[in-house]
């Protein structure tokens, strides 16, 4: 039986790979933009994203803009990965087919 990565597996930490997946591994996306788009907290988004984090997954940038800071964040290459190994694990899981 697969299994899923527990890292991934709760729904606001997959959520949020999902959308940074769809960004893609080059781009970045305003931590308040993903904020918005998830609909949560900023502080129940920080504690998803720093799991993510600390796996390797996502990649947080904290920046200076004017006089203004910001935060973008963004999915590694090790994250994809994760992501897309997460995607064949669940529907072999769901299919009961490799």
């Amino acid at each position: 039986m697969p299994e899923l990565d527990p890292v991934i597996h709760a729904e606001s930490r997959l959520r949020a790979i999902t959308i940074l997946n769809e960004v893609g591994e080059r781009d970045k996306i305003a931590f308040t933009k993903l904020r918005k788009m998830l609909d949560m907290t900023a502080g129940n988004l920080s504690t998803h994203l720093r799991k993510l984090e600390d796996a390797g997954y996502v990649e947080v940038t904290k920046t200076i803009e004017g006089r203004t800071p910001a935060t973008y964040v963004g999915i590694t290459a090790k994250g994809k990965a994760a992501y897309a190994q997460y995607r064949v694990a669940l529907r072999e899981l769901l299919t009961g087919l490799p």
